[in-house]
């Protein structure tokens, strides 16, 4: 059964600049996340890979997935545990021929037509939102809203996880929907201080890395 995490945590450096990729990993890490996405809009592939690379390191040391947003080349260059795609990204059922069965692979949907799309494709788990406002995503939609969610977490057989303007007050509703699990960018990314912003994430949700 593939490792599916509950707290993933999207590294992000558009919104801040005082911490890069791999101190973020590390202070989410230190914080109790179960698993790591690299999300970068920017830079060059060669920067990119030599980033994940260093991810990937942290990551496997603590046991921890690394998920590549978007890039397929790049989780495949750095043999990283998954990749997170989009509607407008390569389709799943490519990425799952180039990464194999072991990969984890993400989709992301923001309705069930979406998510029915990603399920037939091939999809490990669904990445559902934005559930609230969220300026972290400049591509993000309307937000859907917790009914919406938990209708969709209601209607697929696959892990669900929860994304767009998750804070740590707006949780327990979510899980309330019987969602899998949350992923979160600006409040863990924006903090002072990220290790400690995780860890009230992992408290709250009870998180339990192996």
């Amino acid at each position: 059964m593939k490792n599916i995490g509950k707290l993933h945590i999207i590294t992000d450096i558009s919104l801040q600049d005082r911490f890069t990729h791999i101190d973020l990993a590390e202070m989410a890490i230190a914080g109790g996340a179960d698993t790591i996405q690299f999300r970068s809009k920017s830079g060059s592939t060669k920067d990119l890979i030599e980033t994940a690379k260093a991810m990937k390191k942290i990551c496997s040391r603590a046991g921890v997935p690394l998920i590549i947003n978007d890039r397929v080349d790049i989780a495949m260059e750095v043999a990283a545990d998954g990749v997170h795609l989009g509607q407008d990204d390569i389709p799943i059922s490519t990425a799952r021929k180039m990464l194999g069965l072991n990969c984890i692979i993400g989709g992301s949907a923001g309705n069930m037509d979406e998510a029915e799309i990603c399920i037939t494709e091939g999809a490990d788990y669904i990445g559902s939102g934005p559930v609230y406002y969220t300026g972290s995503k400049k591509d993000a939609g309307p937000a859907i809203g917790v009914e919406s969610l938990k209708k969709l977490v209601e209607g697929i057989p696959l892990p669900v996880i929860a994304v767009g303007g998750i804070s740590a007050i707006n949780i327990p509703e979510l899980l309330e929907t019987g969602v899998h699990g949350v992923a979160v960018i600006s409040a863990v990314c924006v903090s002072d201080d990220p290790a400690k912003a995780t860890a009230e994430f992992t408290k709250i949700m009870n998180v339990k890395r192996d």
